[in-house]
């Protein structure tokens, strides 16, 4: 496998190591597996070489995550606000892992960026504008997780991985490339996840836990809104999902319960991107997700104030889940420029 990082950060990175006794690891608001993973597989390795390290997150990790190793110990902003800012506050080094701007650590932020210790961002977004000490940024690569199992490779640390953190790097691997249907063109990610194999690391209950283990409320949530919160405009080739706080509350929603619904209506025939609103407390959440090289990216960046790959990207709208709706609606038909000249023919009928 070969080494894509500049031999001079891993120097740099190392030395911080070596350096730094107590390490805060970090990832974004409403964590995925690639958040957790990332900041898991590092907290489990560096554990192995006797240093303090403490993972602080912005809110909480969704249950179907809480399977992995080590999710008891992670510090939660939203709860621990002062536990928090403390650790952020001793930390001799700040490793921040899969977000590429400030924001995305909500009200968290201000605590990770005012800290005045050694930061290293490692991250597969494009276009990073956070300040650090060492920066690892691939938006080529399939996820943060494979960033990291790179890191420890060319660190000369895959010995020192033991199966927890393993599990920890394959279960990012696995949910943001879809259990290896997208982003994966690269063959040695398939290297990665047999690496992480022979460590120990157990697909099945990877897969089983983290993509499909669902409640009955999430279930049904999932099914009223394709049933019924969801709509297709045949002519730009999209779908819409959009869920309120009413529709929420109705079916009990709990953080992660809508985790991969926006990848549904993609398999319909014909779709080419699909957009997913839900109404949460403070703003609107959308999640989008394409196919054909559709750039979700740049519908998020232009109305969502947010971004992120390719095929595959979010962000947030600060007003009425009608409001969010009605701009996306009205602008819709100046992405389909970006639509393929052959497509399948859509099945379906209004």
């Amino acid at each position: 496998m070969k080494n894509i990082f500049d031999n001079d950060d891993i120097k740099e990175f190392r030395k911080l190591l070596d350096s730094s006794e107590r390490i805060v690891l970090t990832c974004h608001m409403r964590p995925d597996g690639d958040a957790v993973g990332s900041t898991l597989g590092l907290y489990h390795l560096l554990k192995s070489f006797g240093k303090e390290v403490n993972v602080v997150i912005p809110d909480r990790v969704p249950r179907s995550l809480t399977f992995l190793p080590g999710v008891k110990d992670i510090a939660v902003f939203t709860q621990y606000d002062p536990y928090c800012s403390r650790l952020v506050d001793e930390a001799q080094l700040i490793i921040m892992c899969d977000f590429n701007t400030a924001k995305r650590q909500g009200d968290l932020a201000p605590v990770i960026q005012n800290a005045e210790c050694a930061k290293v961002l490692i991250d597969h977004h494009r276009e990073p504008d956070i300040p650090c000490d060492v920066t690892f940024s691939f938006p080529e690569a399939s996820s943060t997780c494979e960033l990291v199992f790179r890191l420890i490779a060319a660190c000369g640390f895959y010995n020192d991985l033991d199966l927890n953190g393993a599990m920890a790097i394959l279960t990012g691997l696995i949910t943001d490339t879809q259990n290896f249907t997208v982003n994966c063109s690269d063959p040695e990610i398939y290297e990665i996840m047999m690496r992480l194999l022979e460590k120990g690391a157990d697909k099945k209950t990877i897969v089983d836990e983290a993509i499909k283990s669902t409640s009955y409320d999430a279930l049904m949530l999932n099914s009223f809104a394709l049933l019924e919160r969801t709509r297709i405009f045949p002519k730009s080739r999209c779908a819409l999902v959009v869920l309120s706080k009413e529709d929420l509350k109705k079916f009990n929603y709990q953080k992660g319960d809508t985790e991969g619904l926006v990848n549904m209506p993609l398999n319909i025939r014909g779709i080419v991107y699909s957009v997913f609103m839900r109404e949460d407390a403070d703003c609107i959440k959308v999640s989008t997700r394409s196919k054909f090289d559709f750039p979700v990216c740049d519908v998020c960046k232009d109305l969502f104030n947010g971004g992120g790959h390719l095929m595959a990207s979010g962000g947030e709208f600060y007003g009425s889940l009608q409001e969010c709706v009605d701009l996306f609606v009205e602008h819709m038909a100046y992405y389909d420029r970006f639509l393929p000249e052959k497509l399948d023919k859509l099945e379906y009928k209004s």
